[in-house]
């Protein structure tokens, strides 16, 4: 796939089209093509059947690319914004990659590296391709969609000769050569067409705009902004937005509102709030404009807002400084809105476009705010259909005039509260592909690739959906001996990898589809194992050190693959530490005796209460190979300086077998954040006599190990979580830390701890260390087999 845009002629673009349509029912890809059938509403001196379409930026440069919006629905087309610099010369100053969204979205630059004339040349190939298809798969009315052009970036480079053509050129095409072009074309080929005929051909208009939006860059001062405005009203004569930026907002609002939604890793300083235009300047502005406007009879109005310059501190892109959009940007732009809104009573047009999606699209346009452009949602997984999805969203709502300042105010305190603007505690994992690609990463699904055994997820989702529930775990247990375990416990690296989680609230329920397959499934798959037991090899006897999910799993794989394999295990039951310690609210014991009978229906035998000392005993007794699970029950430590800690695994085995933990009085800590972490607290604040269960992490939430999920439950348990604390020592009840602060980010962008020399102490009767556990050395011991300082 090529990171350079490469026209393609009229002729070309209509044969792909019209054929791909014929052939698949699809045009560029975009298979939910929606009709509108109602009738368009007034704008300008034109009219639009959506009020929706794509933003200035990377989706809308090409014609294909506003040729996909429009079949998905969109109909008011903020074009890409055109410059004095182009081409060779501005490619040249374009750090690449230069855009990443895998949440909120990032560029260092997405201005067209086309000529000036070759967009233009895009922008009327489209407009033609536009009308056509209007008529001939029946899409909706010929002229009930608009193009909006945006100029940048000073008053100089707008009124140069190429930028002016370009100007005059969207304002009537008819003596362009690209004009005459698709109009040839079109009349040359109406035998392609069963709609289209020559008297529709001769009337598609040659005004291919009569709107603009005024693009300025940052700093840029306002008596420029103004005369550039006044320039295309009074002198191009052209229905006029300006954009504005959301820095109008001041430096403490924007640092405040991000930090409080959980955005306050995002780095800028006042530079930009301080040279970017100001309220006190922007609101007299803004009056002498909508005047000019209407003494020549034309509409003025905001474009609300630009992207938001931020720095690059985590090696996000190729650059110093870097522009936000999407949902972070939504809450910003939403409060723009309310200001302008109230200082202008409803009666300022407001053009949108700050992080709009189908989340949110429909208040906007119930309060009276539109057109409403998009760039970020289309850049994730569902592209330009997502501009379908919005088509449906907003069918048969009738149109406000003007911007409702009531509503407005209750979308900005809507987005305060709800979650789909506020940061997910832990930011989200890397979603793409680490291996190399093939063609296009549609043909992996990265959900398969983040697991570490490689399942066929997909394959055992769509027999869950069929509510085929033994073939889904018939596809599960060809690599997965554990499916009931892992349907509870796993970690699912998979669900950070789902596409479907980067438009959904929720991506597929990987983990849960999992368990409902073990379940549904196990009666008939456990016959089917049994009475698929293969003959045993001879020449293979494995004894298998450990009878914990690993042994369980190791045993499983081997006996299916004809071993003779006995379990040697310690305790009196086989299933680990998911049998022995983790707590019976998260994996019931149903559940782990399933999978036990799984991993032993091709014939291993089993040897319960016997510790193995040495690999040297087993070879002894004639075992070819031996496997070593022996599991990581070796218990960490904190290091306290003074004072007694608890091993986190010897604690939740206690509580599990239902032993008397009185004597832990109160007031339990924590300490670790990782899964083992939450589980102990949750244990712990279960416990009859316990008050209080805190939590101590050095670092902040977002960098802790464990689950975002699993912190939630913990939390709403009623645990406690204490951020930026590092125990010293625990003496008298209380536990004494260290107060951190987070310094520097590391070459992953995790900041690292550091001590402020201040000190706070923190309740505690006991303390529990759950900072990771270790192997056991002994057996490797034995074999000669070395361990590192982690065990």
């Amino acid at each position: 796939m090529s990171d350079i845009m490469r026209p393609i002629p009229f002729a070309q673009m209509m044969d792909w089209i019209l054929t791909e349509h014929a052939n698949l029912g699809s045009v560029f890809g975009v298979r939910k093509i929606v009709r509108h059938e109602g009738g368009a509403d007034p704008i300008f001196n034109e009219k639009i059947e959506s009020p929706f379409g794509p933003a200035a930026g990377p989706n809308s440069q090409l014609a294909q690319n506003i040729v996909a919006s429009y079949v998905a629905g969109s109909r008011f087309f903020e074009v890409k914004t055109v410059q004095v610099m182009d081409g060779a010369e501005l490619s040249a100053c374009v750090n690449k990659p230069c855009i990443v969204a895998e949440d909120e979205c990032y560029n260092c630059e997405w201005s067209t590296e086309l000529e000036v004339g070759q967009a233009l040349n895009e922008y009327v190939k489209a407009w033609w391709a536009c009308k056509l298809l209007s008529r001939e798969l029946g899409l909706g009315a010929a002229d009930g969609f608009v193009f909006n052009m945006s100029v940048g970036y000073d008053l100089e480079g707008i009124k140069s000769a190429k930028v002016d053509n370009y100007i005059e050129s969207m304002k009537d095409a008819s003596n362009t050569a690209v004009w005459a072009e698709c109009r040839d074309w079109a009349l040359a080929n109406l035998d392609r067409f069963e709609h289209v005929d020559a008297e529709f051909v001769n009337s598609v208009s040659p005004h291919v705009s009569t709107s603009v939006t005024e693009s300025t860059l940052h700093g840029c001062p306002p008596a420029e902004i103004e005369r550039i405005a006044t320039y295309l009203i009074c002198e191009k004569g052209l229905n006029t937005y300006i954009k504005c930026n959301p820095t109008l907002l001041g430096y403490d609002y924007a640092r405040a509102r991000l930090n409080e939604l959980g955005f306050d890793y995002i780095a800028f300083d006042d530079k930009h709030f301080v040279e970017d235009l100001q309220w006190e300047d922007a609101v007299p502005m803004m009056r002498r404009l909508i005047d000019l406007a209407a003494s020549h009879g034309l509409a003025f109005g905001v474009k609300l807002t630009n992207t938001f310059p931020v720095d690059v501190t985590r090696s996000e892109l190729p650059s110093e400084e870097m522009y936000m959009s999407g949902r972070s940007l939504f809450p910003l732009t939403v409060e723009v809105a309310r200001r302008i809104s109230v200082e202008f009573d409803g009666k300022l047009r407001i053009s949108y476009s700050g992080g709009a999606d189908a989340r949110n699209i429909h208040d906007l346009y119930a309060a009276g705010i539109w057109p409403i452009t998009m760039a970020t949602t289309v850049l994730k997984p569902g592209g330009y259909e997502r501009f379908s999805q919005i088509a449906h969203i907003l069918e048969g709502m009738e149109r406000r005039e003007d911007v409702d300042v009531a509503a407005v105010t209750a979308l900005g305190e809507k987005a305060t509260e709800s979650s789909l603007y506020h940061k997910p505690i832990k930011p989200a994992k890397p979603h793409k592909v680490s291996a190399p690609l093939p063609l296009t990463s549609c043909f992996t699904a990265p959900c398969r690739s983040g697991c570490p055994i490689q399942q066929d997820i997909p394959a055992y989702l769509h027999a869950v959906d069929e509510g085929n529930l033994a073939e889904a775990l018939r596809i599960i247990v060809s690599r997965n001996a554990l499916p009931h375990i892992t349907g509870n416990l796993c970690p699912h690296p998979c669900g950070a990898k789902c596409e479907r989680a980067f438009y959904e609230a929720e991506g597929a329920q990987i983990r849960a589809s999992k368990l409902k397959a073990a379940r549904g499934g196990f009666d008939e798959v456990l016959a089917e194992l049994k009475a698929a037991k293969p003959a045993g090899s001879s020449d293979k006897r494995v004894a298998v050190v450990g009878g914990g999910p690993a042994g369980l799993a190791t045993a499983f794989f081997l006996t299916r693959a004809g071993a003779d394999v006995t379990i040697i295990e310690r305790t009196n039951r086989l299933g680990g530490v998911a049998r022995h310690v983790i707590p019976e609210f998260r994996i019931s014991h149903n559940d782990i005796d399933a999978d036990e009978q799984l991993c032993l229906a091709f014939g291993a035998k089993v040897e319960l209460g016997r510790e193995v000392k040495s690999v040297d005993e087993l070879k002894a007794e004639g075992y070819t190979d031996v496997v070593v699970c022996v599991g990581a029950w070796a218990p960490g430590h904190v290091g306290l300086e003074y004072g007694e800690e608890h091993d986190v695994l010897e604690f939740l085995r206690a509580a599990k077998d239902g032993e008397d933990l009185s004597a832990l009085g109160s007031d339990i800590v924590i300490v670790g954040a990782g899964n083992t972490a939450m589980d102990a607290a949750r244990v712990a604040k279960r416990l009859p006599g316990v008050e209080n269960v805190r939590i101590v992490y050095r670092r902040t939430k977002r960098f802790m190990p464990a689950d975002e999920d699993e912190l939630q439950e913990a939390l709403a348990d009623g645990v406690e979580f204490c951020e930026l604390l590092a125990p010293k020592g625990v003496a008298d009840g209380k536990l004494t830390c260290d107060v951190m602060r987070l310094g520097e980010p590391d070459e992953s962008g995790r900041q690292r701890p550091v001590v402020t020399g201040e000190t706070v102490e923190v309740p505690a009767t006991a303390v529990i260390c759950a900072v990771g556990e270790h192997i056991e050395g002994g057996v490797y011991a034995s074999a000669g087999v070395e361990v590192d300082r982690k065990g």
